[in-house]
C-alpha cells in the first residue's frame, strides 16, 4: 500500500467555469499546427514545403540539435502555410486535412521482448519522443540519456485543470501499455502519483512504484512530486510525461498506428459552454470553442502557465486545456480602497476574505506594475519545496552560477514558481527569470 504525501503549502484558486463532466467531439478543423515554440530549446529544420501532401506521422521538420528527434504531423492532408517571424524564426507548420485520414506506415516493436534501442527508435520515428521531456531543464529527453527514473503525475491541481480520472476512464489499456514501455526506459523506477481519495484505476496499475499526495496547488505539479520522492541532485537526470501522453503512447504500442486524439477541457468564465472537447493535437482555436467574444482572452493551456492564443490560432501540442477568462482592460477608480468582495486576494487587503468558498470571475489585469523585488518570505508559505525563491531569483538575475546550484535551478521549472508568481506584490515575472536561468545554464554546460 502507497504511503501518502501530505503537503501544507499552497494555494487553490476558485475560478467560475469549470469544465462540466460532458464530452463533446469537435468537428475537423481547417487546419492544424505543429510549433516548435511548444517545446524548450529546440533549432528547427524544416523537412516539407507548401503544397506537400503529409500523412499522420509524416516528419514536417526536425531538430537540428539532434536529427533524430522529429516532430510528425498528427493529420493527414496537404501543408498549407509555413509561419515565420522575426529573422525567419519558424513559428509553426499549419497543415489542411483530408476528409479520409491516412496513417503513415510505422515501424512497431513489442515493447516486452524489444531492447531499449528499438523502443527508442520507435518512438523518435513516430514523433511521440517529443513527449518524453528531460529534467533538469525541461527540455525534450535526450535519446542515448538514461534517466534514473522517470514521473507520471495522474492528476492536475492548477485552476481549472481537466479531470484526468474523467478524461482517461475509458484508456486504462493505453494507460497500462504506455507505462510498460516508458519502464523500459529506465533502469530505475517507473513513479506514479495521484490524488489522495482520488486515485480510479490508478492504484490498479501494476509495474509501478505508486504514490498518493494530498494538498493544495501546486500538489499536482510533477516537480513537486520529485521534490518529495526522489530530489534532483546535481548530474542526476530524470524523465516526465503527462498522463495524457501516457495514453498516446499506449494506443500507439498497441495498435502499430498513431493516434493524436485526446480529450481537453474548455474553461473559464468566459467560455460559452465548459465542458470536454475531443479533439486532434494541435486543432484550431475556433474549431474547439467558436466565436471568441472580444475582450476575452484565451489561453492554450492553464491560467498560470498558458500561453495566449489568438481566436485564428491553434491549441498547443503540448495543451491539455483552453482557458477563457476577461482581458483586464477595465479600471476602477481608487479601487483598492473599496472592500472589492469581487476580487480575490490572498492576504486580508479585500472582504473576499470572508468567503473562502467563493468561485470568482477574474481577469489579465496585474492590478499594478512591476515593483522593487523585497524579500519577505511570502514566497516560501505557497512552494512546497526547499526553495529559496527570492535568493534562487536573485542569482538567476546576477548569473551566478554557483548559487543558482546551490538554491535548487536543477530541481524547478517556471511552471513550479507560477502560484509565486500569482501572489507575488512585486509584479516579478519569476517564470521567465527562471527560464532565463535554465537558458544559461545549457548554454554554459
Amino acid at each position: 500500500m502507497s504511503k501518502n504525501i501530505k503537503l501544507c503549502k499552497g494555494l487553490d484558486i476558485k475560478l467560475a467555469g469549470k469544465a462540466q463532466a460532458v464530452v463533446e467531439s469537435a468537428p475537423m478543423a481547417k487546419s492544424y499546427a505543429v510549433s516548435p515554440l511548444d517545446y524548450e530549446n529546440v533549432t528547427p529544420k524544416l523537412l516539407v514545403k507548401v503544397g506537400d501532401k503529409v500523412e499522420v506521422g509524416s516528419a514536417l521538420f526536425f531538430d537540428k540539435k539532434d536529427p533524430r528527434i522529429l516532430f510528425t504531423s498528427p493529420v493527414s492532408g496537404t501543408v498549407s502555410a509555413i509561419n515565420r517571424g522575426e529573422k525567419r524564426k519558424l513559428l509553426s507548420v499549419a497543415v489542411e486535412p483530408d476528409q479520409a485520414q491516412s496513417v503513415k506506415e510505422l515501424k512497431i516493436v513489442n515493447a516486452a521482448k524489444a531492447n531499449r534501442k528499438e523502443i527508442v527508435e520507435m518512438l523518435l520515428e513516430s514523433g511521440l519522443w517529443t513527449r518524453i521531456v528531460e529534467r533538469p531543464y525541461g527540455v525534450i529527453a535526450n535519446p542515448d540519456a538514461t534517466p534514473k527514473a522517470i514521473f507520471v503525475s495522474a492528476f492536475d491541481s492548477a485552476p481549472l485543470a481537466p479531470d484526468y480520472n474523467f478524461v482517461l476512464k475509458e484508456e486504462k489499456a493505453a494507460v497500462e501499455a504506455g507505462l510498460a514501455l516508458l519502464s523500459r526506459l529506465t533502469d530505475g523506477k517507473l513513479h506514479l502519483s495521484a490524488r489522495k481519495g482520488d486515485e480510479g484505476y490508478m492504484s490498479s496499475i501494476q509495474g509501478v512504484e505508486y504514490h498518493t499526495f494530498s494538498g493544495k496547488h501546486p500538489v499536482g505539479n510533477v516537480g513537486v512530486q520529485i521534490h518529495h520522492i526522489d530530489r534532483i541532485a546535481k548530474g542526476d537526470i530524470v524523465w516526465t510525461v503527462n498522463i495524457q501522453d501516457v495514453a498516446i503512447i499506449g494506443r500507439f504500442a498497441m495498435t502499430g498506428k498513431l493516434d493524436m486524439t485526446k480529450i481537453v477541457a474548455v474553461a473559464g468564465s468566459e467560455a460559452s459552454k465548459a465542458c470536454y472537447k475531443r479533439i486532434i493535437s494541435g486543432a484550431s482555436i475556433e474549431s474547439i470553442v467558436g466565436k471568441v467574444a472580444d475582450n476575452v482572452r484565451v489561453i492554450s493551456g492553464d491560467v498560470l502557465t498558458g500561453s495566449k492564443s489568438s481566436e485564428d490560432g491553434h491549441i498547443s501540442m503540448t495543451a491539455n486545456m483552453l482557458s477563457l477568462i476577461p482581458e483586464g482592460n477595465v479600471y476602477e477608480l481608487l479601487g483598492w480602497a473599496m472592500p472589492r468582495f469581487h476580487r480575490f486576494s490572498v492576504s486580508r487587503a479585500y472582504f473576499s476574505w470572508l468567503c473562502p468558498k467563493k468561485e470568482y470571475k477574474l481577469d489579465t489585469n496585474l492590478n499594478g506594475g512591476e515593483r522593487p523585488f523585497v524579500v519577505t518570505g511570502l514566497y516560501e508559505k505557497y512552494l512546497p519545496m526547499d526553495v529559496y525563491v527570492s535568493y534562487l531569483l536573485k542569482a538567476i538575475l546576477v548569473k551566478d552560477l554557483d548559487k543558482m546550484e546551490n538554491l535548487g535551478i536543477y530541481e524547478v521549472l517556471p511552471e513550479d514558481l507560477a502560484l509565486c508568481e500569482f501572489v507575488d506584490p512585486s509584479k516579478i515575472e519569476m517564470q521567465q527569470i527562471v527560464r532565463d536561468g535554465i537558458n544559461l545554464m545549457i548554454k554554459e554546460s
